[in-house]
């Protein structure tokens, strides 16, 4: 893969931008979740995640099978701002 190629679409980052926060010791998906945002996008790492795994197996020299996928969240749900403030659900 090239250096440009980008891993993550939703957050726009490329396999360098990965690599060099790899290099900064962000050796784990949660991790890299938290500091560059992979996979906390509109897809939720659908299109990402097994980007991720084989690209933090190669620059750590582990199994890919070894790598723990992150951890899903459920969606959320959008409230209306009445909802919040305590008003009614219409305003």
């Amino acid at each position: 893969m090239s250096d440009k190629t980008i891993i993550c679409r939703c957050e726009d980052l490329t396999v360098q931008e990965i690599q060099e926060w790899i290099e900064q010791g962000y050796e784990d998906i949660e991790e890299l979740k938290r500091a560059a945002r992979i996979g906390m996008g509109a897809c939720q790492g659908r299109t990402c995640r097994r980007h991720l795994i084989n690209e933090l197996a190669r620059a750590t020299g582990k199994n890919p099978a070894d790598i723990e996928p992150p951890t899903f969240r459920p969606p959320t749900k959008p409230l209306n701002f009445g909802a919040v403030t305590g008003g009614s659900s219409d305003d």
